[in-house]
């Protein structure tokens, strides 16, 4: 931000003066004349208050952001604005007009904020971007445009009043202008009215015998479809155990014979599958059955899914790139696939020499999947047509294919289903990249309701983060990085949510994103950093924007640019909720080699191990020294580690320290996840590589709410 010049209003000619500058300056800046009287217009509104209803006040501009904009910035001490909220809504005016200054200063310009506490004063801040055509200006010109302002001597009363009747004069003019304009359109719309209302009497005839024809269509497909599929798999089956020499041997010709049955029947058995699939997706009928998935494991079960589909011997290569850094999806796992089969298969069927990759990124709150070919490409005016049910556009390498014309279209509507979009890139000769956008969280998602409200009940052994968030996806991965770790997230996505859950509990850290939409977070910062009850409470500013300056100004504890991985989330939690207090763990493990090999393990962390030979000194460490973790083996003599699990989670004094299993037993699927409702991490001691132990250990730690660097 680059102040120009800073006016003191004490005197009634202040406000004028004001007014002067902020014409000045905009015309400086490149504003049209228009924008320069509504600038000048609100500084006077909003100065003149200040001096009318405080007596004194400050005006400062200054240019600021990318894009650049001009913004003032009018503050008065006076006893504030006691009905602003009604102000803002249009229904407060005062006998003196106060109110309607606002509002229309609100109205006039791009940027808009006010701030007004009892007893403290009225903050507003208004402002215009400049204009797209005008270069973005340098802290020299901005430095050249204030030494020019303040070298200018102000115009007098008499100037100022002929100023404003020109700026009056030109804006009547152009509402007589307007005025004509609006009549001569009324004019045209009342000729016209007439003919659309015939119009639409025509259309809604035309849509409902369309509607009808297209209802009948699907029922006769779906009828259709299911008819077609009792036979098809009949000659599927008994083509299989011809084929299978299960009545007897078949000679060289019969089994060609029954090889082109079985072809042609797998063909179009396909066909029928995707014409059902079609007719459900337009009859509204399809089921999309949302779950949680990894984007790792949908491609690990590509990977052998599309194995089959590449020819012995074809000079292709399919390649599923790795899935790294991509949050798990809540969405239909079955259909996702199903879109990516439709793509691989369509790239390999035009591809003949190249390769075929498929690869997802995230984008905000969407997962991006490409498949991207080497092939023969698809001309621009094609692009849409292959979208057409049935279509197939003409190619060399079409004839020598086979297809139903129906893969993309599906995968269209079935995206949309999910809500999300189908895209395609492609240049003829070098190939083409199709693109499905899917959004992180299914949008029509009903088992989300539990993350998108406030949680009644706090456990007793996790702390408490409330967090402040308006994205469902956002909250829904941040649920995901809170899972099995000492944290429970406390979801609100309203600044009023927030302040009543603030009422029924008090949270170990807040996790808050500036831009809320209609809301201002930086106000509820400020809220939570001036009063006594809460201003303890460490506050994590999360957003998309860099301002980590500002958010530290106002108080914030901690800064995290979204979108934030796991273990930063859990790191930066732990650091500002430990306030760097001396942290302990205690290793209970009979054998002197892991309690060695663990402690080499964290010899770069700033934590202090304790160690126990077995379960009974465990027990007695935990209940004197009460570690931040422990880290307990299962396989002890007298006391095993099940026992010593029971006995410290039966003492009130020991029941909320994070338990890490960390064993070599073989556990079988109870035991293991019974110990995974009362651990916070189970960790085997049969590592092969010291870097993916470590890695392991340190997660683990990390969920227990331990700060692992210094």
């Amino acid at each position: 931000m680059t102040i120009l010049l800073a006016i003191a209003i004490q005197y009634e000619q202040d406000v004028v003066q004001a007014r002067q500058r902020t014409r000045e300056i905009a015309e400086q800046l490149g504003f049209d004349a228009q924008d320069r009287a509504r600038l000048a217009t609100a500084v006077s509104e909003i100065a003149r208050n200040a001096f009318q209803y405080a007596q004194n006040g400050t005006v400062e501009f200054s240019v600021a952001g990318e894009p650049q904009a001009f913004l003032i910035r009018i503050q008065d001490r006076g006893r504030g604005i006691p009905h602003l909220a009604d102000v803002l809504a249009g229904r407060y005016t005062s006998d003196t007009g106060m109110g309607l200054g606002i509002v229309g200063t609100r109205r006039l310009m791009d940027l808009f904020e006010i701030e007004s506490l009892p007893g403290q004063g009225t903050t507003v801040t208004i402002g215009k971007r400049l204009s797209k055509r005008t270069s973005s200006f340098t802290d020299s010109q901005l430095q050249q445009i204030r030494e020019t302002v303040i070298g200018r001597s102000p115009e007098n009363l008499y100037q100022e009043i002929q100023q404003q009747n020109q700026e009056l004069l030109r804006a009547m003019a152009e509402l007589r202008k307007r005025e004509e304009e609006l009549n001569q359109l009324n004019q045209e719309l009342e000729d016209t009215n007439r003919g659309v209302v015939a119009l639409y009497a025509e259309l809604d005839e035309k849509a409902s015998s369309l509607q009808q024809v297209n209802d009948l269509k699907t029922r006769f497909l779906s009828n259709m479809s299911h008819e077609f599929r009792t036979p098809l798999n009949s000659i599927l089956s008994l083509s299989r155990m011809l084929l299978a020499r299960m009545d007897g041997d078949l000679t060289i010709e019969q089994e060609k014979q029954v090889t082109f049955i079985q072809k042609a029947a797998s063909g179009l058995s396909e066909l029928v599958n995707d014409l059902l699939d079609l007719a459900k997706v337009e009859a509204g009928k399809i089921e999309v059955r949302p779950s949680s998935f990894e984007v790792s494991e949908l491609f690990a079960t590509l990977r052998g899914m599309l194995r089959p589909l590449l020819v012995q011997g074809s000079s292709v290569t399919l390649i599923v790139e790795e899935a790294e850094g991509i949050p798990p999806l809540y969405s239909d796992e079955g259909k996702i696939a199903q879109i990516l089969r439709n793509f691989v298969s369509n790239a390999l069927k035009f591809t003949e020499q190249g390769e075929v990759r498929v690869s997802a990124v995230q984008t905000d709150h969407t997962i991006t999947f490409s498949v991207s070919d080497t092939g023969i490409g698809i001309a621009p005016a094609d692009e849409e047509r292959i979208f057409e049910d049935f279509m197939q556009i003409d190619s060399p390498l079409q004839k020598q294919v086979k297809g139903t014309g129906l893969g993309l279209p599906l995968s269209r509507k079935l995206a949309e289903l999910l809500g999300g979009s189908i895209s395609v890139k492609s240049q003829l000769g070098e190939g083409s990249t199709f693109t499905a956008l899917i959004p992180i969280v299914y949008p029509n998602a009903t088992e989300l309701t539990t993350v998108l409200q406030p949680i009644a009940s706090v456990e007793l052994t996790r702390l408490p983060i409330l967090v402040v968030e308006d994205h469902p996806e956002t909250l829904f991965i941040y649920e995901k990085h809170l899972q099995q770790s000492i944290y429970q997230l406390i979801a609100t996505r309203t600044l009023a949510q927030a302040r009543l859950a603030l009422q029924k509990l008090r949270p170990a850290a807040i996790m808050l994103d500036i831009l809320l939409e209609g809301q201002n977070g930086w106000t509820f910062l400020r809220e939570i950093k001036g009063d006594e009850t809460t201003r303890t409470i460490p506050v994590l500013v999360i957003t998309i924007v860099d301002n980590e300056k500002q958010a530290l100004a106002l108080g914030a504890d901690g800064f995290l640019i979204k979108p934030v991985d796991r273990l930063p989330l859990l790191n930066k939690l732990n650091r500002l909720i430990t306030e760097n207090k001396p942290q302990k763990v205690l290793l209970i493990d009979d054998d002197p080699a892991y309690r060695y090999l663990v402690k080499q393990l964290l010899i770069n962390t700033p934590l202090s191990i304790l160690e126990a030979v077995n379960g009974q000194e465990g027990l007695n460490l935990a209940q004197r020294e009460q570690p931040n973790a422990i880290v307990l083996d299962l396989e002890m003599p007298e006391i095993g580690g099940f026992d010593v699990l029971k006995q410290l989670q039966n003492n009130s004094v020991t029941q909320s320290i994070p338990v890490i299993i960390h064993s070599s037993a073989q556990l079988d699927a109870e035991a293991q996840s019974r110990l995974a409702a009362q651990s916070i991490a189970i960790v085997s001691k049969e590592t092969g590589s010291q870097t993916t132990a470590i890695a392991q250990l340190q997660d683990a730690l990390v969920k227990a709410g331990l700060v692992l660097e210094v």
